[in-house]
C-alpha cells in the first residue's frame, strides 16, 4: 500500500495570478484525508530535490502533495539575478493562499484538509498565508525562518510543528523566539546531527516522518 502511494502519478495544476501564471504538481494517494501544500525556501521550486523526497515520505503516509512554483516563470529568471522575490513574504504568502483556493475548487482535491510545508523562507510564506484562515488545519516549518513573518506570527491558528536541526544554532534560536510571538499550537522537534540544510545521513527521513505524523494527527481532528 505505501509503495502504490508512494508511485501515485502527478497532475499539473495551473494557478492565475496577477503577475502570470505558476504551475505545481498534484498527487493524490487513494483515501488520503488532507493535502500537503509545499512553500519552497529561497531560490527554490517545486522541484526541489530535499522537498519531493520529504513529499515521497508523506505520500507513503497516505497524504497528497501539491508541490508548487511560488514565482512566475518571468519572476524566476529576475530573481535569479536580482533576488528581490525570493524575500518578499508577503507576495509569497498571497501566492500560496491562491494556490489553496485554486485547490478548493479542484475536483480531486476540494473536499480534502488543508496543510502547508515550508522550508527556509518558505515557513515565513506558510505563516502569512495561514493568517486569518480557518482552513489551514496544520503548518511544518522545516529548517525555517518564521521569524520572517512579522506580525502575521500573531494571526494565524494552525497548529505548527518547528523542525530544526541541532547543530543549525542560529535558526534554532530565531525559532524560539518565533514560538514566543506565536498565538497558535506550536511545537519544536530538534534533529540531532543535522544542519541547516538536513544533509547528513538519515536526517531528512526524521524531517519527513515527523512532517506524515504531525499532518496525519491533526487531519484525523
Amino acid at each position: 500500500m505505501a509503495e502504490e502511494a508512494h508511485d501515485v502519478t502527478g497532475r499539473e495544476i495551473e494557478i492565475a495570478t496577477e503577475m502570470g501564471s505558476t504551475f505545481g504538481e498534484l498527487a493524490v494517494p487513494e483515501g488520503s484525508a488532507g493535502v500537503v501544500l509545499f512553500a519552497h525556501g529561497s531560490g527554490s521550486g517545486r522541484h526541489s530535490p530535499r522537498n519531493n523526497f520529504v513529499a515521497g515520505i508523506l505520500r507513503e503516509a497516505g497524504l497528497a502533495t501539491f508541490l508548487m512554483d511560488l514565482l512566475t516563470e518571468e519572476e524566476e529568471r529576475v530573481d535569479m539575478r536580482t533576488r528581490e522575490f525570493r524575500f518578499d513574504i508577503d507576495l509569497l504568502g498571497e501566492r500560496l493562499r491562491l494556490a489553496t483556493d485554486r485547490l478548493a475548487e479542484d475536483e480531486e482535491a476540494g473536499g480534502l484538509k488543508i496543510g502547508y510545508f515550508g522550508s527556509s523562507t518558505g515557513a515565513a510564506a506558510a505563516i502569512v498565508g495561514a493568517a486569518g484562515r480557518d482552513d489551514i488545519h496544520a503548518i511544518v516549518s522545516h529548517g525555517g525562518r518564521p521569524d520572517l513573518a512579522r506580525e502575521a506570527l500573531e494571526q494565524f491558528a494552525a497548529p505548527i510543528l518547528l523542525i530544526v536541526g541541532a547543530n543549525d544554532r542560529q535558526v534554532l534560536q530565531m525559532n524560539r523566539d518565533a514560538m514566543e510571538r506565536m498565538g497558535a499550537p506550536a511545537e519544536l522537534k530538534i534533529v540531532e546531527g543535522a544542519g541547516h540544510l538536513f544533509e547528513e545521513p538519515g536526517t531528512l527521513e526524521q524531517v519527513g516522518d515527523l512532517a506524515a505524523a504531525w499532518f496525519n494527527k491533526h487531519f484525523d481532528v
